[in-house]
């Protein structure tokens, strides 16, 4: 059993700039604080995913200097374009400056997070790559640690890899810093009900590949984002392409996870959009190098749970901070480790369990009014992408955003499938190994990572209900909507069953937000298995 002042539960931005934060703080209280950061991923970044062009509001807080000390390498935004898509032409929209680019950054948040990392432990922050959280520890009403699931101490060792028993570890705070969707952020939410006064939450799937171009089509520095096609009314969602250094892209479509038609394929969609000739010549000649997928949380402010839980906080995505109208989180998973970070030291040196002064750092930040500003944009699609466009263009240009009213809503994404009796089922081309391609060789480029011998981490309520809802009653949507190759229907002596192939998982979690009767649970795996991205 180990014992620290405070536990960080994933080593992501938002975990990372907590730590930062919390050493800075207790260096001005005079007083010493024990941190440690446990990251799920055999390294930290290794599972980290985004887009992503960075707004610096939080990083230039956070690290003033950041620009100086050169603590990642980041290429400013220099052109920033927004397209409709029609089958087979494009039209150049103009663009909100709330929805805006300019003045950010294309980074890496994978390499972003490393640099976070090693500058947090100067400051004395320990981080524990390798240690997957399966479990909170509960005494008197509030949470007074966390459990691992089986620890990896030598992932090299001979036969097979060497696991121990998953620890306790206690702390006076714990800070839950998961990402959208995050495991353990779930049991929270139903032990304290923090997400009873809000909306729920709804999510989308971002699937992203890096390329390298040939080097006369490259722009470096150059932001598009697309919507339209393929989508177009299908669901809610669209397109970017952001141009890195070394001649390299970073090209991805979000697909809204509240659709309808259950044959719907996030994949299959995004191999669609790469076909448009806006973009395929784009990539004519170039080669594909990573692949990845991860939910994101697109519910805004309607959808921001309780902050503050009796011995902790939420920070970053986890809590929904992500500002689904400008496609940006960075800048604000940073500023709410920011926020929370005073608190947490408040409430250790009075010794009192709950970091209340959180819940009202954050009513009075920008945060808050950035979030309260575009609320209504993301639920305004619900009525469909052409009303949608004019509502975002009545309130923000000709209201300017001061509206009294919010748009809510009370379903959640798993609850919207029709019948597939009452739906045309989509048909997607098969891949052309040039452009598009399979899931299998997809993931193959997220370097997967997982021992043959580790148990299934995606967990069954029942095992009949794959078969006799979601077959005869969806057509199977967890093949459709995993971007893996994870789920898929066999037969055996002439009967359907399901077969999970969880080695393929990379860990997106979209089966644990869109089975429609949320019989799936993604649980986190053995220590250190799953994607090891470097430049996603």
């Amino acid at each position: 059993m180990l014992s620290y002042d405070v536990v960080i539960v994933g080593g992501g931005i938002s975990g990372c700039a907590t730590a930062i934060k919390l050493k800075e703080e207790a260096l001005l209280r005079k007083v010493d604080i024990s941190i440690a950061v446990l990251e799920k991923g055999s390294s930290i970044g290794a599972n980290i995913i985004s887009g992503c062009v960075m707004d610096t509001v939080g990083l230039d807080e956070l690290i003033p200097n950041w620009r100086v000390i050169k603590l990642v390498e980041a290429v400013p935004v220099i052109e920033d374009s927004l397209f409709y898509l029609t089958a087979s032409s494009d039209i150049r929209l103009p663009h909100l400056k709330k929805m805006s680019s300019k003045g950010g950054y294309v980074v890496s948040l994978s390499q972003l997070c490393i640099k976070l990392a090693e500058y947090a432990e100067k400051l004395g922050v320990e981080f524990y790559p390798g240690f997957p959280v399966a479990d909170l520890i509960f005494e008197n009403g509030r949470v007074i640690g966390v459990k691992t699931g089986a620890v990896g101490l030598d992932r090299n060792s001979e036969p097979k890899p060497h696991y121990e028993p998953g620890v306790d570890i206690l702390a006076k705070q714990t800070v839950l810093a998961e990402g959208a969707r995050g495991s353990v952020t779930k049991k929270l939410f139903k032990e304290f009900g923090l997400d009873k006064e809000c909306c729920p939450q709804t999510f989308g799937l971002g699937i992203k590949e890096i390329w390298q171009i040939e080097a006369h089509k490259h722009k470096l520095g150059c932001v598009e984002h697309f919507i339209g096609y393929p989508l177009k009314s299908k669901a809610y969602g669209g397109g970017f392409i952001y141009h890195m250094i070394d001649n390299k892209i970073s090209i991805g479509l979000v697909t809204a996870l509240d659709y309808k038609i259950p044959s719907l394929s996030p994949f299959g969609e995004f191999q669609k959009f790469k076909l448009h000739p806006k973009i395929k010549p784009l990539l004519m000649n170039g080669k594909r190098l990573e692949y990845g997928a991860r939910v994101v949380t697109e519910g805004g402010w309607q959808a921001i749970p309780q902050l503050v839980y009796p011995g902790g906080v939420l920070v970053g995505d986890c809590a929904g901070f992500l500002n689904v109208a400008k496609a940006k989180g960075v800048h604000n998973a940073i500023r709410s480790g920011i926020l929370a970070a005073k608190s947490i030291v408040d409430a250790i040196v009075n010794d009192t369990p709950i970091a209340s002064g959180y819940q009202d750092n954050f009513s009075n930040s920008n945060l808050y009014k950035e979030l309260y500003q575009v609320r209504n944009i993301r639920p305004s699609f619900r009525a469909g992408l052409h009303l949608g466009l004019l509502y975002t263009a009545f309130e923000q240009y000709v209201l300017r955003g001061r509206v009294f009213w919010t748009f809510k809503w009370k379903r959640r994404d798993n609850e919207n499938l029709k019948h597939k009796n009452e739906c045309l089922a989509l048909d997607y081309p098969k891949p052309d190994g040039v452009i598009t391609f399979d899931k299998v060789s997809s993931v193959h480029l997220a370097n997967l990572n997982y021992d043959d011998s580790q148990p299934c981490h995606l967990k069954l309520k029942s095992n009949i209900m794959p078969i006799q809802v979601n077959w005869s009653m969806f057509g199977s949507p967890e093949e459709k909507y995993c971007p893996a190759g994870v789920y898929e229907i066999v037969k055996i002596e002439g009967e359907e069953k399901l077969q999970i192939n969880s080695q393929n998982c990379v860990h997106c979690k979209a089966c644990d937000v869109k089975d429609p009767m949320q019989n799936i649970t993604w649980t986190p795996p053995e220590a250190g298995s799953g994607p090891q991205y470097i430049e996603m």
